[in-house]
């Protein structure tokens, strides 16, 4: 699928020039030609770049910068400005911007950093998805340490952290008691079975605190596995 990109520019000229370059490379491109406008399209809307002009109408590229770090949104921008000093290009790395250029610009500098921030906010998302479990409605984050079903928060132990994590490593698979604690306790001596069958029950309410399906099954004689 190709990156879909939003441009904001008031230099009409300019906006149609460079959308017809991206499109030639395959990009899908929205245009908007003032600050308020384009504000509100990249709010509604899910893009994967955004190239921003500085000077606009209704509202500052800075200003339009700034409103959409503030809501945690990192979609790359690239500022095209004509604002060649050095304080000013400051003031847009720091309103969140992640490239400028300054205009009159070369249209193939501008495709390649593009590109560029492209591959880069890819590789950013791969390196994020990695530190994400799921299973079903359930996810695990293995950085911030945090467990959802569906929309819904789950607080976890640590230790009650450490089987889920384990089971969603090897769902669909039965696990006996020995293995999750030696996985887990990381002590290979299994002689209290009763350890295990607690924790388990303690991370069953907790994930089924409200009559969602079971997703920890037990298989009689055997362990437990992690299925739908």
């Amino acid at each position: 699928m190709s990156a879909h990109i939003l441009m904001i520019e008031d230099e009409v000229d300019i906006a149609n020039v460079v959308k017809m370059e991206l499109n030639y490379d395959g990009y899908e491109v929205t245009l908007a030609h003032d600050g308020i406008t384009g504000l509100t399209t990249a709010r509604e809307n899910d893009f994967d770049l955004i190239i921003l002009d500085w000077m606009l109408p209704g509202l500052t590229g800075v200003e339009i910068c700034r409103r959409l770090r503030q809501t945690a949104d990192q979609v790359p921008i690239i500022f095209l400005t004509a604002q060649s000093e050095i304080g000013d290009r400051v003031d847009g790395l720091d309103a969140g911007a992640n490239d400028y250029l300054i205009k009159p610009f070369n249209i193939e500098e501008l495709m390649a950093r593009v590109r560029s921030n492209l591959r880069r906010a890819a590789s950013n998302q791969n390196s994020k998805n990695k530190n994400i479990l799921s299973f079903a409605d359930l996810t695990l984050n293995l950085v911030s340490r945090e467990v959802k079903r569906g929309d819904r928060l789950i607080n976890l132990t640590a230790k009650e952290f450490n089987i889920l994590h384990y089971f969603i490593l090897n769902s669909q698979q039965v696990l006996s008691r020995q293995q999750i604690f030696s996985q887990v306790w990381n002590y290979d001596l299994f002689t209290e079975k009763r350890v295990i069958e607690v924790h388990i029950r303690r991370l069953r309410q907790k994930l089924e605190a409200k009559q969602e399906k079971r997703l920890i099954q037990t298989i009689r004689g055997v362990g437990y596995i992690l299925r739908e």
